[in-house]
């Protein structure tokens, strides 16, 4: 019996000692550099109207509690939030994660439908040190705002990466974003006339990602998909350190075939889980 005794408060000591070296580590802000959800999702469901999706009350109770748990044991050192394409954050969420997270320099958050003008305000106002950013969905308004904000607010934003680009966005980008020096719109459709115009007017640019892209020409009839880019464009180039393109085709590219097949709008969940997070930019990759 005296032996059992023992036994127990030995058991019982090693046990409190190991939960209070798990609550010091768990409390160390210097381990919330990071907090990557780049594998958690929301429930939710698509709908037909703005913001096109439902997120069920206890998936959004569960990314609260996680957040703000996150939140209280940073102590504001985080400086990487990376969230899955399929995660949602609610307008509120966002504003106070933007809050406590003053000192974040990386954004990877590909779905905006749930954050409207005012939340887009708040939190760029916060994250005055974004240096890359990584977008999927944003309507085009809010992403014209967004980029607008960003122009104000984070000087030293330098990387960009869109995963679903559009024609309008280009053009937000290339009137707001002069200082960019690396861009990455894979797997989008990008029409030749916005590529020479950022080449054009985009001067300090020194990365752009177009591989597997579905690069378009505008005629009076409609768009054409080009199988080669214009010579002109391959000049201008020539000043980039980088300039990543799978064109002109000819050889066997499963990301090229997958871009064409969805029509230069990837959709993520019919491929593999870790897809998305790919870039052949490296500082752009996950």
């Amino acid at each position: 019996m005296r032996s059992r005794i023992i036994g127990s408060r030995s058991l019982k000591s090693s046990l409190r000692c190991r939960f209070t070296a798990w609550r010091l580590l768990l409390t160390d802000p210097q381990r919330w550099h990071t907090i990557d959800l780049s594998s958690m999702k929301s429930d939710f469901i698509d709908t037909r109207y703005h913001p096109y999706v439902y997120v069920t009350e206890n998936s959004d109770l569960i990314l609260d509690c996680f957040l703000k748990s996150a939140a209280s044991h940073s102590k504001g050192c985080t400086t990487r939030l990376i969230l899955h394409p399929n995660l949602y954050l609610p307008n509120v969420l966002f504003t106070e994660t933007a809050e406590s997270s003053p000192k974040l320099k990386r954004l990877v958050m590909p779905a905006w439908n749930r954050i409207d003008e005012d939340g887009i305000h708040r939190a760029i106002a916060c994250w005055k040190d974004l240096e890359p950013l990584t977008i999927e969905y944003i309507s085009e308004g809010s992403f014209s705002f967004l980029i607008h904000e960003i122009s104000n607010n984070c000087k030293n934003l330098r990387e960009l990466k869109l995963m679903t680009a559009s024609d309008s966005q280009i053009d937000s980008i290339v009137t707001a974003s002069p200082k960019l020096k690396v861009l990455s719109l894979r797997c989008s459709n990008v029409s030749q006339e916005r590529l020479f115009a950022i080449l054009d007017r985009l001067r300090d640019l020194e990365v752009l990602n177009i591989s597997h892209c579905r690069v378009m020409e505008d005629r009076p009839y409609g768009r054409r998909v080009l199988s080669e880019l214009d010579p002109l464009i391959l000049k201008a180039s020539c000043r980039l350190k980088k300039f990543m393109t799978c064109m002109p085709f000819g050889r066997s590219c499963i990301m090229c075939d997958r871009a064409r097949n969805d029509e230069g709008y990837m959709k993520w969940y019919k491929y593999e889980p870790e897809l998305w997070k790919q870039d052949e930019v490296h500082s752009l990759a996950l």
